[in-house]
This record gives structure tokens, C-alpha cells and sequence, in this order.
């Protein structure tokens, strides 16, 4: 893991807060999925209950990650920040 990928995925991370708007909920939960895989790797654990509505989806956004390396992770959550910095300046 170089040490440039994790500045820049740091730096993403704190300008995702710094957006005009909150992003929607799908976007919230890519950027959840892509920051988990990128810091904790593949999802483990048993899948929430049904009535446990948002850390079921939370769960299925990681879990859809499985295989995708840590610095794949970074690099896709960077590029989502991107775009929506890019879309937020509009």
C-alpha cells in the first residue's frame, strides 16, 4: 500500500464532509461500501436481520465489494469523491 494512495484517500475522505449537500442515500452507501473495503477489506459476519433496514444495506453495499483489493477500493472511493465535488461545484 503506498503511502501517496493513503494521503489522497484521507484527504477524500475529509473532503466528502466538506460537500455543499449531503449526498443521496445510494451515493451515501457506495461511499460507505468503498470506505469499508478500502480500510477493514472483504465484509465478514453474518447479514442483519430484515427489519434492520439500513445496516442490512449497509451490509449487502459492502458485501457486493468482496474481492476488490484495498488499494482498488481507494482508488474507486477517491474517484467517487471526485465526482461528486465535481457535481457539487455546479
Amino acid at each position: 500500500m503506498s503511502e501517496e494512495l493513503t494521503a489522497r484517500f484521507e484527504l477524500a475522505s475529509k473532503e466528502v464532509t466538506e460537500l455543499s449537500e449531503v449526498p443521496d442515500s445510494a451515493a451515501q452507501l457506495k461511499l460507505y461500501a468503498l470506505f469499508k473495503q478500502s480500510s477493514s477489506g472483504d465484509c465478514a459476519g453474518p447479514r442483519p436481520g430484515m427489519m434492520e433496514f439500513v445496516k442490512r444495506a449497509k451490509y449487502d453495499a459492502w458485501k457486493e465489494l468482496a474481492g476488490l483489493s484495498q488499494d482498488e477500493a481507494k482508488e474507486k472511493y477517491i474517484a467517487f469523491v471526485e465526482e461528486l465535488k465535481a457535481a457539487d461545484k455546479k
